[in-house]
């Protein structure tokens, strides 16, 4: 009775302590990087007992969040955000880390023709013959502003403003797409990698193609401290590569 007793005791022991040592780690990220987090926050959770949870938003509403204050214990970001930050002192000394960079692809509903997107003429000649095209909206993420300026520099953002559909991935972009109520959608290819009911044509053709470079860092302010860093240097671990790539990210410095 006595070893059952004490066995009853030690387990309720471990139980608490558990309970003490976890941490619950609030994420805030752009959108391009939900599928790795998906795949891989689990893992994290089970291996240290941590809670993670996430807050996905276009960049500018995250950039606002942080502004009002709100409380994040990680952010994930383009790296020169990042270090936007780390300069004002915002982020935990030696906590930051780069993912990897992400490109932007050109896709089309499953079965659809593909348009040639092979050089920028190409592709100018494609944006023009489009009946429709959805993309994210300037001046909301990197991407979208990105096109913003490439409609610009190819003279065809007056043709272009008749027919763009601007709505960011995370709101539902690419299922515009998929659903046949856009003909052509431009994302971050780690937004359209594990959507169904799209084709890949191909990224953007030199001259008008555009990279992110994402990573991640804890908070200065962070109330889960050192499980914080830990998430972060988690999520850049050699051993979690492959999933940052299958989702559309390359390697650092590739």
């Amino acid at each position: 009775m006595q070893n059952i007793a004490g066995l009853i005791a030690f387990s309720a022991f471990m139980v608490t302590s558990m309970s003490v040592s976890a941490s619950e780690i609030r994420v805030m990220s752009g959108g391009a990087p939900k599928e790795v987090f998906a795949q891989l926050a689990p893992k994290f959770e089970q291996q240290t007992g941590n809670k993670v949870i996430f807050t996905y938003d276009v960049l500018t509403a995250l950039r606002e969040k942080v502004a009002a204050g709100e409380k994040v214990d990680v952010l994930v970001m383009p790296v020169p955000m990042l270090d936007g930050y780390a300069k004002d002192g915002k982020l935990r000394a030696n906590s930051q880390a780069t993912f990897g960079s992400v490109g932007t692809s050109v896709v089309v509903k499953e079965g659809a023709p593909r348009p040639d997107i092979s050089t920028k003429e190409k592709f100018r000649e494609a944006m023009v013959g489009a009946r429709s095209v959805v993309h994210a909206t300037p001046g909301k993420t990197p991407s979208g502003t990105h096109l913003g300026k490439v409609m610009e520099q190819l003279g065809i953002a007056d043709t272009m403003a008749k027919k763009v559909i601007h709505r960011p991935a995370l709101e539902g972009g690419v299922q515009l797409v998929a659903q046949g109520q856009a003909e052509i959608g431009i994302y971050p290819a780690s937004e359209v990698a594990s959507v169904k009911g799209i084709s890949v044509v191909g990224p953007l053709p030199a001259g008008v193609d555009f990279n992110i470079l994402y990573g991640g860092a804890a908070t200065a302010n962070s109330v889960a401290g050192d499980a914080a860093a830990a998430f972060v240097k988690f999520m850049a671990a050699p051993e979690n590569r492959n999933v940052w790539q299958h989702a559309g990210f390359d390697p650092p410095g590739s």
